[in-house]
């Protein structure tokens, strides 16, 4: 996969080199070319010098081929406005801002973009929104065999209860993260769009979840 960066501070430079290690493309954009040092010699993804929001400066970052985009700059503002116009003006699928103001979340994330508070931000999370297939898993126990892991799920699941995401997967929804806090779910709770959906299972079922909320919903009748 292509992924596009913007920002090359601290958070920036460690997510492109744990992306390109994982075998994806990676471009970054920043204003200040001096910025690209942070990410070594050994960085073999493009370095784009401009403003992140900026159309043209995208399209030379590749966003057209892209499969996720990252807003990882300084600026609250500047991150949601970069990852909006990645969403709805390239329809890039997999989109987060990092933002610095906790309280902004609810709003960032009613307009459909994973945000990532600076308070509790570890590039492990944001790998998890960049890429929700196949992700590591947030908790395990010391065994190894059970595991608590956010799972994606197709959009045919929003507006359907947990409990037929549960019964198709045969799966355990521990919790649900809805507009920044953390939800215990109840028989009659629906998915909404922006859930991020917390799943225990076991680790031989993984695969199998992930391709059942990947599925959606089975229509009435079949």
């Amino acid at each position: 996969m292509h992924i596009v960066i913007m920002g090359c501070g601290r958070v920036g430079s460690a997510l492109a080199r744990a992306l390109e290690k994982q075998g994806h493309s990676v471009a970054v954009v920043d204003q200040d070319p001096t910025a690209f040092r942070r990410l070594g010699a050994g960085f073999n993804g493009r370095r784009v010098t401009g403003v992140g929001f900026d159309q043209d400066t995208l399209r030379e970052a590749g966003i057209e081929e892209a499969g996720a985009f990252a807003a990882v700059s300084s600026g609250d503002n500047s991150n949601i406005i970069a990852a909006r116009v990645a969403r709805e003006n390239f329809g890039v699928e997999n989109v987060a801002a990092r933002i610095y103001d906790p309280r902004r979340a609810e709003v960032y994330q009613r307009l459909g973009i994973p945000t990532v508070a600076t308070v509790r931000w570890t590039a492990d999370q944001m790998l998890r929104r960049l890429l929700p297939s196949g992700a590591e898993p947030l908790w395990q126990d010391p065994s190894g065999g059970v595991q608590l892991a956010e799972v994606a799920y197709a959009p045919g699941w929003v507006g359907r209860r947990i409990s037929l995401l549960e019964e198709a997967s045969g799966a355990r929804v521990a919790f649900v993260t809805r507009l920044g806090e953390g939800v215990l779910p109840s028989p009659q709770m629906v998915v909404q769009e922006g859930d991020l959906v917390h799943v225990m299972l076991r680790r031989t079922d993984l695969t199998a979840v992930e391709a059942a909320f990947a599925q959606g919903p089975k229509e009435e009748g079949h």
